[in-house]
């Protein structure tokens, strides 16, 4: 069986680099040298495609941005290949699959899933619009509001109406009382989140949000549990097991995901029942939002009524080591090269159907 060629990108130009940089090099060593010859091109910050042939520990600790390294970039046209240039010499590699390891805007927000529809390769997860739809988390409610999917309340505060923070106080204390959430509209891994107790808090916090989104998702506080689900699959998905979170701070932010030691349960300390509707209503919005591939769905479970709402989906979980969605796939029994095997079988699958 002749091997794919399967471009694993990496690196990224959002606030989550650092967190794909080491997702990444979790992924490379779950691809079967067997079954595929894996190309790796890393994405600095500041968008620039490197071709790097190192080390998983140098994908992992950043180091190969300091490398001396051959430029490439995938080509938006129809040839199906990553163009390579070392000075002047310009050369081709045919890419059968792109693995796109990139968290956050410029990479799950639906970008590179339209340079790869241009390119006509097939690329693991979710494809432009649906990928879009979840990045932007305004427009993710409204279309949870459309397929009647349980959710907390929300308004959203555009960026320049910040210049009358008094109509912007007015505008959330209408609706909700203290707490509230503070959240930028296209941000992962709880970047720029901020839980504000009174006005002081509520400034400082939409202006925090502002720095990363001209547009702010503001929502209602629910004392709420902390559970996610992976998602599996194209049109007949399967749900997992369901993890639960216990924070270390007042709520899971980034340092909480990736500097602290928060805890993870898995299973989560749910009923059958309570667990089984979860799971049900994590396909019922995946299939809705048309995901395909992979996808973490992630939910509030009120700590007294017991009553769920799904907060968000992520349409490129983490693969780090303290990352839910491949634990939950484990524990659902589908792990390692053959949860890797099945994520590029969905992306061959999802693109045949597209074409």
């Amino acid at each position: 069986m002749e091997k794919l060629n399967v471009l694993l990108l990496f690196g990224g130009q959002s606030t989550e680099h650092k967190v794909s940089n080491v997702s990444a090099s979790n992924v490379a060593g779950l691809l079967d040298e067997n079954k595929y010859n894996v190309i790796k091109v890393g994405i600095t910050m500041e968008g620039q495609w490197f071709l790097f042939e190192g080390t998983t520990d140098e994908m992992k600790d950043g180091s190969w941005e300091k490398m001396n390294l051959k430029r490439a970039f995938l080509s938006p046209d129809t040839v199906s290949g990553l163009v390579i240039t070392d000075g002047d010499k310009v050369t081709y590699q045919k890419i059968d699959v792109v693995f796109p390891v990139l968290h956050g805007v410029c990479g799950e927000d639906g970008t590179i899933q339209g340079l790869c529809r241009l390119a006509n390769i097939p690329c693991v997860g979710p494809d432009a619009l649906s990928s879009a739809v979840c990045m932007d988390k305004p427009t993710t409610k409204i279309m949870f509001k459309h397929f009647d999917i349980p959710q907390a309340d929300w308004v959203v505060v555009m960026k320049d109406e910040l210049a009358d923070a008094e109509a912007v106080i007015s505008k959330i204390e209408d609706k909700f009382d203290y707490p509230v959430f503070i959240k930028p509209a296209n941000a992962g891994s709880s970047v720029g989140i901020g839980k504000s107790h009174n006005r002081e808090d509520l400034i400082k916090d939409l202006n925090n949000a502002a720095l990363i989104d001209s547009k702010i998702l503001v929502e209602e506080f629910i004392d709420a549990r902390e559970v996610e689900c992976a998602v599996l699959g194209n049109e007949d998905p399967i749900a997992s097991v369901l993890g639960e979170i216990i924070p270390v701070k007042e709520f899971y932010d980034y340092e909480a995901k990736y500097e602290a030691e928060s805890k993870l349960l898995i299973p989560a300390l749910l009923t059958e029942d309570e667990a089984e509707q979860i799971r049900k209503t994590a396909v019922k919005a995946y299939k809705s939002l048309g995901l395909s591939g992979l996808s973490r769905v992630d939910f509030f479970v009120h700590k007294k009524t017991g009553k769920f709402y799904l907060n968000e989906i992520n349409t490129l979980p983490g693969f780090t080591g303290i990352s839910m969605y491949p634990m939950l796939m484990k524990t659902s029994g589908i792990e390692g090269k053959t949860l890797a095997d099945k994520l590029i079988d969905y992306a061959v699958e999802a693109f045949s159907g597209r074409i």
